[in-house]
């Protein structure tokens, strides 16, 4: 519709038919307008710039004259270089003072016709003692500009072959190309090269000529440099103007880093997959009720069965019945948080009824919000090194019974097993499992110590096996880490005990390797304790080292300090940018904090955008200790105030920290991390990107916030809601009104929106408050309807994001119409700009659905958050409502009153009425019917008052207050490209 609006208007005619004469316009215009060809002779020129030539120099511009035939030669001169300069540049601004002193701003620009330069237009503008002015109505264009400009997507234009006619600078930059220019000498007549699959382009052609658009086609595009992007292609069809040929339009959208995430997350995946089905040891996750969620294959040859078939038994099933009470005991205790790793050997019952030792290490797997999820335990088959410790137990007997008997066991064990003397540690005998696990051939381990082949990675490692073979004669199963030949380290579980051997006193040790059990134990310790994306704690661990930190209490004389951060409109970044560079900012974002802070220190993420530091060590005086957490939170803020440069995207992100000391002892771990949350929400409420310390006061405004929330709770459920009525006016009639809520409070008489609204959307309140505002508002339209003064009525109701996302919303609002019986084209649903921050798609469809029963939206406080005009102009809205900062400010805000007109000028564009709302007087309303808005509310007219109030007003909004307070200037001052007939109903509609 904008685009046939425009074609209308390009060849002249508005929407009714009538004719606007635009050389009519030039030629009255007060500001000097020209045009010159290729050899800069005059080819058009208007009354202004003759009068200025006629006053100022004396003479006449005919048809053709240049330069050196109507200025001195020095003036001419510099004439001719704007002209050149405009030639070459495309557009050249300059400042020109004439002889009569006036100085004028004259913008030059190369008129191109098929790609090709044919001319310059000139125009004029006198600026003398306007600079100010001038300078906010600059900066005002530049804003508006921006947002075309500035889009993040990629635009088009192409023929429909593919040629390429025109881009915007995100597609060229997407593309690989330094400029627009660039990128249409280069790819504007092979458009098909762009394109690394022909079958896709054919696809792409074919879904537009079949539907008349395409949304968000996946293909692949070849770069500058021959690399491939991915992108979403989004199209339509658009008929000429004109001569101008049917033509295609639409954006793209680089989704590279989303597809490079997918295949991350698949090889990740597959990784997972593959550790999991081929690892040597056994894996399983168990319910907490006992039951198997799922086990690899290696567990199930340890009991001889097929994964599919130990999924769904439980642990009693498979374990010893002497062994199950040590099993249950374990779970009760990780459940209970008394253990986190547990570490036992146990026997299963194998499907043919035998038994089988296993070593199992099991944990409780959580989320990242410490939620416990089930167990996950490893199961090492340990039946040989139970047959050794069983051999070994009697081999001092063996040995002198049959030594031909012990070397056959002894070198056949599949564990390492040594013999040293006890005297000087020198080894005497090895079997094979020993060598090969440690590299070594036998003629280099007989007659040497472990000290000289280095076997201990640690030392203290043997001196503790030492000290217990003295005091005990025999260690079991301790952990320790040995060193190969090759330099390579392994864990291994060691067993030793004092044998006699031939009347000399040696040490038997019995060595398994256990690297595997041990990397799946350090595996399942980073799952329990770390998050996985940014590496760096999460709660359960900050809170364990937090219980740590108090604990300690005051012994030290020390204080510390937690700050809790949080990433300030972190989820705006998420959806606008997508969510996997919104990982990469809280990737980039905990590093920064990594690097403000000491070794001593920690920094955990808590989950989503919330992030805590925790300084340790600080001075014991508050006062001072206080100073060092706020220079630590200032670093912080300006390091995580930085712009970040995220796969292409180039964004800000600021913090809001809240800080609380502790260490006298007194506070508990949550009370501590409940009072920095609570001081974080106050820099929060301070205007973000700031700091607030922890006061006494602030628990009590958190109390007191609570205590509203169970009354609000309490009021939705009671019905102690009323509606409110502000009138809409156009043309001096009534033609609608705002429903806005009230709480009719029983302490506290009416309460504003202001005053609950903010808390109903943030605990999710706003959901039920606003279905019971859409319910009263349609019963409402429904009296209204049933009275000739009234039925022309419509009533506008805000609707919040939260509402809108609700998946029943569309039944909500039908059901609403239809139990009252109100006529849809009457209600008018208000959204905000932040809905297109969320789901566009089915933001869209819902709309569309609702579109199509008769209904209308409109989009409030327009100008002043999210402003892609890539999603606006696929919301099939019906009015665009100026907002009243814009409204406010009007009269002497030239920047203001420049975004109000670019507003207006869009709703144009677009097809769509346009509202102004907070107009309070009548220049106001005078200055924005010039600028071309007729649809009006505000204190003007009236504030919003119960119904009665409101009811009373209509009788005096008849024809007489339109033509008194308007004087006639509603017709006098409508803008040119709104047709009279429609300026009303289109604006309101």
């Amino acid at each position: 519709m904008a685009a046939k609006r425009r074609a209308e208007l390009k060849n002249g005619e508005t929407a009714d038919g009538s004719r606007v004469d635009f050389e009519a316009l030039v030629e009255s215009s007060d500001d000097p307008v020209w045009s010159v060809g290729l050899d800069f002779g005059i080819l058009s020129i208007n009354r202004a710039a003759r009068q200025i030539l006629r006053s100022v120099l004396g003479c006449e511009a005919p048809q053709g004259a240049r330069p050196a035939d109507v200025v001195p030669p020095a003036e001419a001169a510099l004439w001719n270089g704007f002209y050149e300069r405009a030639l070459v540049e495309g557009t050249v601004r300059v400042e020109h003072r004439t002889p009569s002193g006036s100085t004028y701003e004259m913008t030059f620009n190369r008129m191109e016709a098929g790609g090709k330069a044919v001319g310059i237009s000139g125009f004029g503008k006198e600026i003398s003692g306007r600079k100010v002015t001038e300078r906010a109505l600059v900066e005002a264009e530049k804003k508006y500009h921006n947002i075309f400009d500035g889009a993040l997507e990629g635009m088009f234009q192409s023929c429909r072959d593919g040629r390429i006619l025109t881009a915007n600078t995100a597609a060229a930059r997407m593309l690989g190309y330094d400029s627009v220019e660039e990128i249409l000498r280069s790819i504007g007549s092979l458009g098909r090269d762009l394109w690394v699959e022909a079958a896709e382009r054919e696809r792409y052609l074919e879904e537009v000529d079949r539907c008349g658009s395409v949304r968000g086609l996946e293909c692949r595009f070849r770069r500058r440099d021959g690399s491939v992007v991915w992108v979403a292609l989004h199209a339509r069809k658009v008929e000429g103007e004109g001569e101008r040929p049917e033509y295609l339009e639409g954006f793209i959208e680089d989704i590279m880093g989303r597809k490079e995430t997918e295949k991350r997350l698949l090889d990740s995946e597959e990784r997972y997959r593959a550790t999991f089905a081929q690892a040597a040891v056994g894996i399983l996750h168990t319910s907490f009720e006992g039951r198997i969620l799922r086990c690899n294959g290696r567990f199930g040859e340890i009991v001889g069965y097929s994964p599919e078939e130990v999924r769904g038994m439980t642990f009693e099933q498979l374990t010893a019945l002497e062994d199950r009470a040590q099993s249950l005991e374990a779970m009760r205790r990780q459940i209970a948080g008394a253990t986190g790793v547990a570490r036992f050997e146990k026997r299963y019952i194998r499907r043919d009824g035998s038994l089988t030792w296993v070593a199992l290490t099991t944990s409780v797997q959580r989320d990242g919000q410490g939620k416990p999820l089930h167990f996950i335990a490893v199961a090492e088959d340990i039946n040989a090194r139970k047959q050794a410790e069983a051999l070994l137990a009697g081999a001092q007997a063996a040995l002198q019974a049959s030594e031909e008997r012990y070397r056959t066991t002894f070198q056949m064990s599949l564990d390492a097993i040594n013999i040293n003397r006890s005297s000087d540690g020198l080894y005497v005998e090895c079997n094979k499992a020993f060598l090969d696990i440690t590299g070594y051939a036998r003629e280099e381990v007989m007659g040497r110590t472990s000290l000289e082949l280095n076997i201990w990675a640690d030392a203290r490692d043997r001196e503790c096996l030492v000290e217990a073979l003295h005091r005990k004669s025999v260690c079991r199963n301790m952990e320790v880490r040995f060193t190969k030949k090759s330099g390579e380290t392994f864990w291994g579980l060691i067993s030793a005990s004092l044998i006699e051997l031939e009347g000399m006193r040696c040490i038997l040790s019995v060595t398994r390797d256990i690297s595997d059990a041990k990397a799946a134990e350090e595996e399942i310790r980073t799952l329990a304790f770390y998050d996985p994306l940014t590496r760096l704690p999460n709660r359960r661990r900050l809170l364990e080292r937090l219980r740590q930190a108090t604990a300690c209490g005051s012994r030290t004389g020390k204080r510390r300090a937690l700050l809790f951060i949080d990433l300030d409109d972190f989820k705006t970044v998420n959806d606008t940018v997508g969510h996997q560079t919104g990982d990469l900012l809280l990737q980039a974002a905990a590093g920064r904090m990594t690097r403000c802070i000491r070794k001593s220190d920690a920094v955990a993420r808590l989950g989503g955008d919330e992030f805590v530091v925790m300084l340790d060590d600080l001075d014991g005086s508050g006062e001072e200790a206080a100073r060092q957490a706020r220079a630590v939170a200032e670093k912080i803020l300006a390091a995580l105030g930085e712009p970040y440069l995220l796969a292409g995207y180039e964004c800000l992100c600021t913090a809001s920290i809240g800080i609380t000391l502790f260490g006298d002892g007194q506070e508990s771990s949550s009370q501590i991390l409940k009072q920095a949350d609570i001081a974080m929400y106050q820099a929060k409420a301070a205007g973000r990107n700031t700091l607030r310390f922890f006061a006494p006061a602030l628990q009590e405004t958190v109390n007191a916030r609570a205590q509203l929330e169970n009354e609000l709770r309490q009021g939705i459920r009671a019905n102690e809601f009323v509606l409110w009525y502000q009138p809409q006016v156009c043309g001096g009639r009534m033609v609608g009104a705002e429903a806005l809520v009230r709480w009719n409070h029983p302490r506290r008489a009416i309460l504003p929106p202001d005053e609950f609204i903010p808390l109903a959307e943030e605990t999710g309140h706003i959901v039920a408050l606003g279905n019971w505002v859409l319910e009263a508002a349609c019963a409402q339209l429904a009296r209204w309807g049933e009275r000739p003064e009234t039925a022309h009525l419509l009533l506008a109701v805000n609707i919040s994001a939260l509402q809108l996302r609700q998946p029943d919303f569309v039944e909500q609002v039908l059901t609403a119409l239809t139990r009252s019986g109100a006529h849809a084209e009457n209600l008018r649903l208000e959204l905000t700009e932040s809905v297109l921050a969320q789901n566009i798609e089915d933001i869209v469809g819902k709309m569309e659905e609702l579109k199509s029963w008769g209904l209308r939206f409109a989009l409030d406080d327009f100008g002043i958050g999210y402003s892609s005009l890539a999603y606006l102009k696929r919301l099939p809205l019906d009015q665009l409502k100026i907002d009243r900062m814009f409204v406010r400010d009007l009269l002497k805000d030239p920047t203001s009153r420049a975004i109000a007109q670019s507003v207006i000028f869009l709703s144009h564009a677009m097809g769509v009425g346009v509202i102004a709302e907070g107009v309070e007087s009548d220049e106001q309303r005078f200055l924005l019917e010039r600028l071309g808005c007729h649809a009006f509310q505000g204190y003007l007219f009236s504030r919003p008052v119960p119904l009665e109030e409101f009811e009373g007003l209509l009788p005096g909004w008849g024809a007489a207050w339109g033509e008194e307070r308007a004087g006639g200037s509603l017709r006098e001052t409508m803008s040119p490209f709104r047709p009279e007939a429609s300026a009303c109903g289109q604006e309101v509609s």
